[in-house]
């Protein structure tokens, strides 16, 4: 099975709705990260403000690091292969990488919420 890591530059959320703007590549990133997850692919995206040991326990993101600086994020690696840096994969180039329809990376995760009617009164 393919492996998707994404390594992200610092941030304080990867979902692009924290703070007082919100980033719509960021959303549609989240999104598509939480349409392949629930296809089964195993992805998995690391925050460098979160998780800096996972950037310097990777060889390559961390040689990357090192020869072109932190501008290099985000780093996509697919089975240990660089395949994008310095921006996020379209929802193209990843369907493209799994086989799937571009349109089925645009799911967005939903919470159910149930309100009892008598916790109202």
């Amino acid at each position: 099975m393919k492996k998707l890591e994404i390594y992200d530059p610092a941030m304080c959320c990867s979902t692009g709705v924290c703070g007082p703007g919100v980033d719509p590549e960021l959303v549609r990133v989240a999104s598509a990260v939480h349409s392949l997850k629930k296809h089964g692919y195993d992805v998995v995206r690391f925050n460098l403000a979160e998780d800096p040991g996972a950037f310097t326990e990777n060889e390559t993101v961390n040689r990357l690091l090192q020869e072109e600086g932190a501008d290099v994020l985000p780093v996509t690696l697919l089975d240990g292969e660089v395949l994008k840096k310095e921006k996020h994969p379209s929802n193209e180039e990843l369907s493209g990488w799994f086989g799937i329809e571009a349109g089925s990376l645009e799911e967005r995760p939903t919470q159910k919420v149930t309100i009892e009617l008598s916790d109202l009164t």
